[in-house]
């Protein structure tokens, strides 16, 4: 559709997080051993799809009706690629460092619209870089999706990475009876309409207490503070080893 429009509206989810009520981003970081080296990726990325993609190459535009389009450019590596190279004021290591970088993104300026809506802020002294895309060019998952298919794997660079299927395992307890079905089927009824009452109940008459550590007024923009926690692999082996009917997940 690009190929065949100059410009391309923006989906209705679209439209939705560019408001400013709802202008979010969508940050991630990718840490390395080795030290950044800067020529090499400016390479990579002018020959990659980062550079090349339609929705990643194009800028927001609205027209006299205020309608939001795509609208396709060139993209000028140099506002997009932004250097810290002194280390992060306050940072204990690199972790940290990056995570006081994260929040203070998760607050910062809103995008420029005349250029395409992500950045990459690289931190030299830390070996570690961090992007930062608006939330309207897709979500989580999608631009996870993305960065994998622009990743090969080291023994065979011809091929894009693989990951292992989920394995869900559910116990068939054979044929059903006419009566069983009946009954699983009014219970989700049941209980799909308690469910909405009770939402409904609540959006209308529940409120959260105040208390000390209530947001007031432009909450949403006070200072963030990023941690990172870690999680041993056998210590959820354990856990789905003692629960019943877990899902089983292999990378």
């Amino acid at each position: 559709m690009f190929q065949e429009y100059k410009e391309e509206p923006l989906t209705p989810a679209g439209r939705l997080f560019i408001q400013p009520e709802t202008n979010i981003s969508v940050i991630c970081c990718l840490g390395t051993h080795e030290p950044l080296r800067i020529d090499a990726i400016k390479s990579v990325i002018a020959d990659s799809m980062l550079a090349k993609h339609p929705r990643l190459s194009s800028i927001l535009v609205v027209d006299k009706n205020g309608h939001e389009y795509w609208r396709k450019t060139e993209i000028d590596m140099n506002r997009h690629i932004i250097f810290h190279n002194d280390p992060i004021e306050g940072a204990k290591d690199d972790q940290d460092a990056a995570n006081i970088l994260m929040a203070d993104l998760a607050v910062s300026v809103p995008f420029e619209t005349d250029k395409p809506l992500w950045e990459l802020h690289l931190l030299i002294s830390h070996k570690c870089a961090v992007i930062r895309a608006h939330h309207a060019l897709g979500d989580g998952v999608s631009l996870l999706s993305f960065f994998l298919a622009m990743c090969r794997k080291a023994d065979d660079p011809e091929k894009m990475p693989s990951m292992n299927p989920v394995v869900v395992t559910r116990s068939n307890g054979g044929g059903e009876a006419i009566g069983g079905i009946l009954w699983r089927l009014l219970k989700l009824v049941w209980f799909t309409v308690v469910f909405v009452v009770d939402f409904i109940a609540r959006v209308l008459w529940v409120r959260d207490e105040t208390t000390v550590v209530s947001g007031g007024a432009g909450v949403e923009l006070w200072p963030r503070k990023l941690v990172t926690a870690r999680f041993l692999i056998d210590d959820m082996k354990i856990v789905k080893k003692y629960i019943p009917n877990t899902v089983s997940l292999s990378f």
